[in-house]
């Protein structure tokens, strides 16, 4: 991992140094092309880089939500452990109260052997005189057989109370080992789940271990994709000096863009992006005369009006090129790429924005204007607007894929949604990331 991130830094600082370098100086069309190339690797490497983080992100929800259990089953644990303790107080009590009657019925048992013994010693006593000797003794006979009898009574009277005692005892005395027993398997379980919760313990602090880790390591792709980012901003603002109207800077033309926004409502990342996608980063801007791209009957009239009326030599324009796998003609002009036929439609609506009059397709401002107000037309239009219900989730961006559609293709939309307005929608949000990153 480490070495995949300090590969993704030098990379990126290569491509740092190489824009730090070309930016001397006016960038010529080899320069162009090499910083396309590059270009094309940062946004490579942003994407892989995007995908590590995602993954450090997902790898550190997964690891706080095994935490998450962890702390359940501890607190579970704690509270079994609690009720534990709680049960052994409660033996102990019982064993202290078994252990005092057993005392009591010890004191019982040995004051009923002392009592039995005394009565056995004067039945002794008794039998070791003569039967002769105790009736004289007697006052009577009834009192002979009385006394007698009392002392049977008594003899049967303490065996049967030191039997009683007896079983009493042997009760109390199994009652003392099963309340010990108990309290030996509740220890036993008490110590079982002591270990468990060191255990869980244990676990989860590995488990944190690791989410440190993650983090760390995610903290360390987050500031490889910075710079990526900041990289990349840096590429675009060389490429972007290829665009009609004079050299720009991607911050230059995120500031039109914004203008143009303000002027008309319209997202700045849009713009920038249909801007982007139609000009393609220099490739079709002003390579041919309209005299070999432009329709003849459509636009070169409308073109030629447009020159009249600008003081320009229509010979010296360059206009765009013919796409021969969409299409015959090309004579878009300027940074928005507006047909001429199309431009004499807005023409009025953008002076009025920009005060320009005429405006000109080739200031930066009247073609950042044009592409707002066409982009603004077709958002709102109510295909654009039932096709975003499609989706009710996705309002903003089956509205703005069906807007760029349009830009490109007019009625033919539908069949450009994926192809162009789709690509387009995902430019924008790329260009919301440099936009955040110059505004930062």
């Amino acid at each position: 991992m480490k070495s995949l991130a300090k590969n993704a830094l030098l990379v990126f600082s290569t491509v740092f140094l190489l824009v730090s370098v070309v930016s001397a100086a006016p960038p010529t069309q080899a320069e162009r092309r090499e910083l396309e190339k590059q270009l094309i690797e940062v946004e490579k490497k942003i994407a892989e880089t995007e995908g590590i983080v995602e993954g450090y992100q997902e790898q550190g929800k997964t690891l706080k939500r095994e935490i998450g259990r962890f702390d359940n089953d501890i607190y579970k644990t704690t509270l079994q452990i609690k009720a534990i303790n709680l049960s052994i107080n409660k033996l102990d009590g019982d064993i202290r109260t078994n252990q005092g009657q057993v005392a009591l019925t010890a004191d019982r048992l040995y004051s009923h052997k002392k009592a039995l013994k005394k009565a056995l010693q004067g039945i002794y006593e008794q039998e070791s005189e003569t039967v002769v000797e105790i009736l004289l003794q007697s006052p009577s006979l009834s009192h002979f057989f009385s006394g007698v009898n009392g002392l049977l009574e008594i003899q049967e009277g303490l065996k049967d109370s030191l039997q009683e005692t007896i079983d009493v005892r042997d009760q109390l005395l199994d009652e003392k080992e099963s309340l010990a027993n108990s309290r030996s398997d509740e220890s036993n379980l008490r110590s079982s789940r002591s270990v468990a919760k060191r255990s869980l313990q244990s676990k989860k602090n590995k488990k944190k271990g690791l989410l440190k880790a993650t983090k760390g390591q995610e903290a360390v792709y987050q500031e490889v994709l910075r710079e990526s980012r900041k990289t990349a901003a840096q590429i675009r603002n060389r490429i972007f000096e290829f665009l009609g109207g004079g050299q720009l800077t991607f911050e230059q033309a995120y500031k039109l863009a914004k203008s143009a926004g303000d002027l008309t409502g319209m997202s700045p990342a849009l713009i920038l992006a249909v801007l982007d996608k139609e000009s393609a980063l220099g490739r079709n801007v002003g390579r041919c005369t309209y005299k070999t791209s432009m329709h003849p009957r459509r636009d070169i009239p409308v073109f030629l009006e447009i020159m009249k009326e600008l003081g320009i030599n229509p010979d010296s324009v360059m206009v765009s090129c013919a796409i021969s796998y969409d299409g015959a003609y090309g004579g878009a002009m300027g940074p928005a790429q507006f047909i001429p036929s199309t431009w004499k439609m807005y023409k009025n609506r953008i002076a009025k924005v920009t005060g320009s009059n005429p405006p000109s397709p080739w200031r930066n401002l009247d073609a950042f204007v044009g592409t707002s107000l066409y982009l603004k037309d077709a958002y709102s239009s109510r295909a654009c607007v039932a096709y975003s219900k499609e989706l009710p989730n996705q309002t903003r961006t089956l509205q703005e894929r069906c807007a760029a559609a349009k830009y490109y293709a007019g009625s033919r939309w539908r069949r450009y949604r994926w192809t162009y307005g789709e690509r387009v929608v995902k430019r924008a949000r790329r260009f919301e990331a440099d936009i955040k990153q110059i505004s930062s």
